[in-house]
């Protein structure tokens, strides 16, 4: 309390001298005023966070002096007190936006209840304020407003502010760690630090030391005590990009950090207890990791809590143009160039018909490039040097004649068009291919791997 700066206006000076003394012995800074056009002049060179104010007195009245404060665009708030009381001016007072109003005499303890609730309900506006904001900052990177992206969105409102794990699957350069990091900014942990961790960059044999820590002494080299990153997350979250790349063997420690929250440093006796929130991502399929041997299945169990899986861009291709102006004016942002470059209707199209198999990555690294080739101006289709098949000539009529009329090769056709397209509108998940072809995924995968298609 003792950086709270409180207003007393009476024009009693025993008054004064009594609030004072009572809001001192509480830890309270005070500054007095004898009326409210004193107090008013005040405000305009001393803020304070608190006025407590005499209902009647002569000049500038309490009620007048909330009015001007109001009319000015002061959000203070203030206090009434007075040993007049009537209905009509505590209704005008509460209406004029007074905190609160007391009937002399008071005690110290009504005081300081009616305090305690100014204080209170501002520090939930400024919270619910503040939690606003990390919010709104959370969908940084999250741009576009396709359907696929709406539901993304949906997904990480309803998991962020929980303590569930999540896992979040999609191929390389879909925005993984964006997600993740939307879910920490979201999350009731925001204030605590979000670690990541890409298991596939860092070297086995090193990997346990860097997210376990270890005492010193524990191996040649250890000269001293190390923190691992899950300590370093400790109330935070932490995030474990490409989960599948941890060797098994480290992924039973794992196991007990998802079961327990207890983990032990390399070379340490003692069993620390965490607060850590895991976010795991894998650009393969879980299920077809742990077919593989690449992920243990009591982990993925333990994982999968709750799964957003993030859609290619060639399955969202209408976000393209927003994701096209967010890149053109972040990297045009460190160029010296007077206006933010624009793109040519014709690039655009071409952009919009690439399947981009490095996905946002792919796009915003293209932009950057076709930047330092334009000079910074206008981007053309001959910036991009993409393998982008030409439009395809319009439908033959139905009633053509067609030349073979054997049945068995225009069926395998037709099935192969049907699953690519599946696969494409799906997202490259074989479960959702699957409800849209009607048929089982176990179909499916026989028959992608009877035509060749993908890397079934």
């Amino acid at each position: 309390m003792k950086d709270i700066r409180v207003l007393v206006v009476d024009d009693e000076p025993n008054m004064r001298r009594v609030l004072e003394i009572m809001l001192a012995r509480r830890g309270y800074k005070t500054i007095s005023a004898a009326d409210g056009r004193e107090a008013f002049s005040l405000l305009q060179s001393a803020p304070v966070d608190l006025v407590i104010s005499d209902l009647r007195m002569p000049g500038m009245n309490g009620i007048e002096l909330l009015r001007k404060l109001r009319e000015s665009g002061s959000d203070v708030p203030l206090i009434m007190i007075t040993a007049h009381g009537s209905i009509e001016s505590a209704v005008e007072a509460m209406r004029l936006g007074a905190c609160d109003y007391l009937l002399r005499p008071f005690d110290t303890e009504t005081l300081d209840l009616s305090i305690s609730r100014v204080f209170s309900v501002r520090d939930v506006i400024q919270q619910k304020d503040y939690l606003r904001e990390q919010i709104e900052h959370a969908w940084e990177g999250l741009i576009g407003t396709s359907a696929a992206m709406q539901a993304v969105r949906t997904q990480i409102e309803r998991v962020a502010p929980t303590r569930a794990a999540v896992l979040l699957t999609g191929e390389t350069g879909t925005g993984k760690e964006v997600v993740a990091r939307a879910i920490h900014r979201a999350s009731d942990r925001r204030e605590r630090l979000f670690v990541p961790v890409n298991c596939a960059a860092i070297p086995a044999d090193m990997l346990e030391s860097e997210l376990f820590g270890f005492e010193k002494g524990a191996f040649t080299g250890a000269v001293r005590r190390h923190i691992g990153k899950f300590e370093l997350a400790d109330g935070g979250t932490l995030f474990l990009d490409e989960i599948t790349e941890m060797p098994v063997a480290l992924q039973a420690k794992l196991l007990r950090v998802l079961q327990d929250g207890v983990i032990e440093r390399l070379g340490g006796d003692r069993a620390l207890s965490l607060d850590v929130r895991i976010i795991a991502a894998s650009n393969r399929s879980p299920v077809q990791a742990i077919r593989e041997g690449h992920l243990r299945e009591d982990v993925y169990y333990r994982l999968n809590v709750f799964t957003i899986e993030l859609p290619p861009l060639r399955a969202r291709r209408e976000d393209i143009p927003a994701l096209v102006r967010h890149f053109i004016a972040l990297h045009a942002g460190a160029r010296p160039t007077r206006a933010v470059p624009t793109i040519t209707p014709q690039a655009l199209d071409l952009l919009q018909r690439y399947d981009w198999p490095g996905n946002v990555r792919e796009l915003g690294n293209m932009i950057e490039r076709a930047l330092i080739l334009s000079g910074g101006r206008t981007l053309e289709a001959s910036h991009f040097p993409l393998d982008v098949p030409p439009r395809a000539p319009p439908a033959a009529s139905a009633h053509a004649p067609v030349q073979d009329l054997r049945l068995e090769p225009a069926v395998e056709a037709l099935e192969k068009q049907l699953l690519t397209q599946a696969l494409r509108e799906s997202g490259g998940n074989k479960a959702r291919a699957a409800q849209l072809l009607q048929i089982s995924e176990r179909s499916v995968w026989y028959k992608l791997k009877k035509y060749g298609i993908g890397d079934a």
